[in-house]
C-alpha cells in the first residue's frame, strides 16, 4: 500500500477532534473481561442489522476481541464520565475500577445504567492500517428514553442541550 497522505499523525488526530461523538463503551468476555471506551461506533445496515466499532490492534484489548464470539455495546449516559475514563484508561483492571456491572448472555459484560446498550454477535473483523474494524449483528438490546448521551468533542466530554 502506497502512502500519498501529507497530512501528518497528529494534524489527522487533531481534524478528527472536531467531530462529535457519543461515547461508547465495547465489553468482551474473557479471564479478565476487556472493555474499552470507543468514538468509532456506528450503524452499518438495517438488513441484516449491523454495527461498527473499531479497536488498535496494538491496544491490550485486541487478543480478547480479536477471538470474542460476542460483545457489549454501550453507549454513555452524560453522567458516566468517571466510566469512560476507567475504560480509557490502559494498565489497569477495569472492571475492579468499575465495580458496577454484571455478566449478561454468552458471558458478555454488561454496564449499569447506559443511555443503550446492545449485545451482539461479532460477524466480521476487517484489517484497516493499525486498527481493526469490527462488524457485529445485535441480537438484543435496551434504551432509557429518560437519559441524555455523554459526547465527546475536541478532547472534552459535554452532553446534548435539553
Amino acid at each position: 500500500m502506497v502512502t500519498t497522505s501529507t497530512l501528518g499523525t497528529d494534524s489527522f488526530r487533531t481534524l478528527l477532534r472536531r467531530q462529535a461523538a457519543t461515547v461508547t463503551v465495547v465489553t468482551a468476555p474473557g479471564s479478565p473481561p476487556v472493555g474499552f471506551t470507543a468514538t468509532s461506533f456506528t450503524s452499518v445496515s438495517l438488513r441484516p442489522p449491523l454495527i461498527s466499532f473499531c479497536l488498535d490492534r496494538g491496544s491490550s484489548s485486541w487478543p480478547t476481541l480479536e477471538q470474542a464470539s460476542h460483545v457489549g455495546v454501550h453507549l454513555l449516559d452524560e453522567r458516566q464520565q468517571e466510566i469512560a475514563r476507567t475504560f480509557a484508561t490502559s494498565g489497569i483492571d477495569r472492571f475492579a475500577a468499575h465495580t458496577d456491572w454484571r455478566l449478561g448472555p454468552h458471558g458478555v459484560p454488561l454496564l449499569a445504567s447506559p443511555v443503550a446498550w446492545l449485545l451482539c454477535r461479532v460477524t466480521d473483523r476487517v484489517t484497516a492500517g493499525d486498527h481493526a474494524i469490527v462488524l457485529a449483528e445485535p441480537l438484543d438490546g435496551q434504551h432509557d428514553e429518560s437519559r441524555r448521551p455523554l459526547l465527546y468533542h475536541s478532547g472534552q466530554y459535554g452532553a446534548v442541550a435539553a
